[in-house]
């Protein structure tokens, strides 16, 4: 389970404010990528709620949805998304990147400055203007991080889930984009999307196919 040991040793105890910092959706065929930056303020930091942050992929869709709901309510976070285009103009890993740095531009304007350090989830930094340090399997060991997840990735499934409804048959409702059988299935007879990726090999196969408008 996901604590505040890295968030204390970064000085969260002293006061400092540590973000954690998490994305979904590097991996889909269509919709966008989000990335959240989370600071849980030292109020919680012995709360119920903190003891149930978990990495999102380890929770129920219910829980998940429960804890976000909570989380964003008590805790100071930002949102950062980068669209389809984007991603296909400067690929996914800087759209990665992107995400990651607005979704701290957003969390300083709401806590009225910038976090005195973040933590990453993964092995790469983006560029942020404070210090920061890569956690691999952050979203196991940070409860900032494993906060961030969870909003991050209930925020992206309802994105998906309304985009499902204007373009139905693709199963992003279920699927949130990722390339399953059903995905594929659809591109071949349905076509493109606006809200697929070009620049991802499968949607580039089938993009002689006519898209859907």
């Amino acid at each position: 389970m996901p604590d505040l040991t890295l968030e204390f040793a970064a000085g969260a105890a002293a006061g400092r404010k540590i973000a954690g910092i998490d994305e979904v959706g590097r991996g889909p065929l269509a919709g966008p990528v989000v990335a959240v930056a989370a600071c849980i303020p030292p109020a919680l930091f012995s709360d119920s709620l903190i003891a149930e942050v978990n990495d999102s992929k380890k929770l129920s869709p219910a829980k998940r949805e429960l804890i976000a709901a909570q989380l964003r309510e008590a805790i100071p976070h930002g949102i950062g998304l980068v669209e389809v285009a984007e991603i296909d103009r400067i690929n996914i890993l800087q759209a990665t990147f992107a995400a990651m740095e607005r979704a701290v531009e957003i969390l300083a304007d709401r806590l009225g400055a910038m976090p005195d350090h973040c933590l990453v989830d993964g092995n790469r930094l983006p560029k942020l203007p404070v210090p920061a340090e890569p956690v691999i399997k952050g979203d196991q060991r940070s409860a900032s991080i494993a906060a961030a997840s969870i909003i991050a990735k209930v925020h992206r499934d309802g994105i998906m889930a309304a985009l499902a409804e204007r373009h139905p048959g693709y199963g992003w409702e279920r699927n949130a984009g990722y390339g399953t059988a059903e995905h594929l299935a659809a591109l071949a007879k349905l076509g493109v999307t606006p809200h697929h990726r070009r620049s991802f090999r499968p949607v580039r196969e089938a993009v002689s196919i006519v898209p859907v408008p």
